[in-house]
């Protein structure tokens, strides 16, 4: 037989498609749709629009229901967006009313968007899938009197910092923006610089270590000759002193450093990023930023989360996650289950139970304290199932926003795990 002949498509922007009939309302990201506060959302988001100036701004679910769906299903801004022109369930999620076959924004929309809410912005959208959690009953308000406390190392999105790299890195930013200002350097060392890095890198792995460390030290005189040489090309021109400033400082600072100091910069991209250790058997040091997370004992949902800079103690970042905790769910936590690095500091509006306490330890609280652990897998799945292993978001701030929009993400997961098994299927119903 003959295949059979595909008729012609009707053109969709004469006969658009209502996604009512197009999605099943059983599905848990339409179920969802229908349980999150979009009012509150446009309410808190509303004002830093200004009224009557400027064409339309975009719809404030739409944004916020990207970045959901971002973080629920691990995307870039690029991918997040391309998939939603594909998805109806996604577009009824974010509030249209018809099936759109183009994309709904241009994805650097979703990094001005971040900018305009900024990190408190963030700390509301996790509000926001705590109050939907209820809601659901993911969790109950009595699941929120015992939570667990941790930290972890959010990483940033740099290479592995090595001395010779800086150095060139470094120079190569100067020399890139001493070209956009149209100073007219004496020599960029741009052949040179990557020649020296390489067979600094080719000794080092050969265990030449005088023939590495003297390639090391050419890509060092390359930076201070590059810096010498803008200085005084600024004297000249006193206007560009502002500009240079900052690419100046950094490279000060990465010339000058040395192995034993402190408050070192590990990138010249992201001078924020910190050397932390966790006495991890796999990996002895990692680069980003600390962060705390507070979830409750019973469910693994996220009620916490907040990045920490400067790398606390973890003891002393207790009473700012419980503070945060009250202030996302309304309500003051009874006891709190910490591992040994939080010992010693106790808020005095609620128990602290440290792991391996032995004193006062009831069989309700020998199970919290073996519970505790539970918060290890949580942060495991924001890593691998979520953003949090590599924030590519810019500065403190981006590092703060990452942080709480995985933790957001993570709470949604839960959330549309509940929803989809708490509905039959359709084989189910057949």
């Amino acid at each position: 037989m003959a295949p059979k002949e595909i008729p012609p498509a009707q053109d969709p922007a004469l006969a658009p498609r209502e996604l009512v009939s197009m999605v099943d309302p059983r599905h848990a990201l339409v179920i969802l749709a229908g349980k999150m506060d979009w009012q509150a959302a446009s309410a808190q988001f509303g004002p830093l629009y200004v009224p009557g100036r400027g064409r339309p701004a975009i719809s404030v679910q739409l944004m916020v229901g990207l970045h959901y769906l971002k973080h629920a299903f691990n995307l870039s801004d690029e991918q997040v967006v391309m998939h939603w022109a594909e998805n109806p369930y996604w577009q009824y999620f974010c509030g249209e009313q018809y099936f759109q076959y183009r994309l709904p924004i241009d994805p650097s929309q979703m990094s001005r968007f971040r900018k305009r809410i900024g990190a408190s912005g963030c700390e509301f959208l996790l509000k926001l899938t705590i109050d939907a959690g209820l809601i659901t009953k993911t969790i109950v308000p009595a699941s929120l009197d015992a939570v667990n406390v941790d930290t972890t190392v959010q990483e940033k999105a740099i290479a592995f910092p090595t001395d010779g790299r800086l150095y060139h890195k470094a120079r190569a930013a100067l020399v890139r923006e001493a070209k956009k200002a149209g100073m007219h350097l004496r020599q960029s060392y741009e052949r040179l610089g990557k020649q020296a890095l390489v067979m600094n890198a080719r000794y080092a792995h050969a265990r030449q270590m005088k023939r590495a460390r003297r390639e090391q030290k050419r890509l060092r005189t390359y930076l201070g000759r590059v810096m010498r040489d803008i200085e005084r090309k600024i004297q000249a021109a006193p206007a560009l002193e502002d500009r240079f400033r900052n690419w100046l400082n950094i490279g000060h600072r990465i010339h000058a450093q040395q192995r034993h100091d402190k408050n070192k910069i590990y990138s010249v991209h992201a001078p924020e990023v910190e050397c932390i250790a966790k006495g991890k058997a796999h990996k002895h040091y990692e680069f980003g930023v600390k962060v705390s997370v507070v979830t409750t004992s019973r469910d693994n949902f996220v009620v916490g989360m907040q990045s920490l800079p400067c790398n606390p103690y973890d003891g002393h970042t207790l009473e700012a996650a419980i503070e945060q905790t009250i202030n996302l769910t309304g309500i003051t936590p009874k006891q709190a289950f910490v591992d040994r690095g939080y010992k010693g500091h106790r808020p005095q509006r609620l128990s602290v139970w440290v792991a391996g306490a032995k004193r006062g330890v009831t069989n309700l609280i020998k199970k919290r304290l073996k519970r505790r652990n539970a918060i290890e897998p949580v942060i495991g799945h924001m890593k691998a199932d979520g953003r949090l292993a590599r924030n590519f978001l810019k500065g403190v701030t981006g590092d703060a926003m990452n942080a709480m929009l995985c933790a957001a993400g993570h709470n949604l997961r839960k959330i549309l795990h509940r929803l989809g098994s708490s509905f039959p299927s359709i084989d189910a119903l057949a």
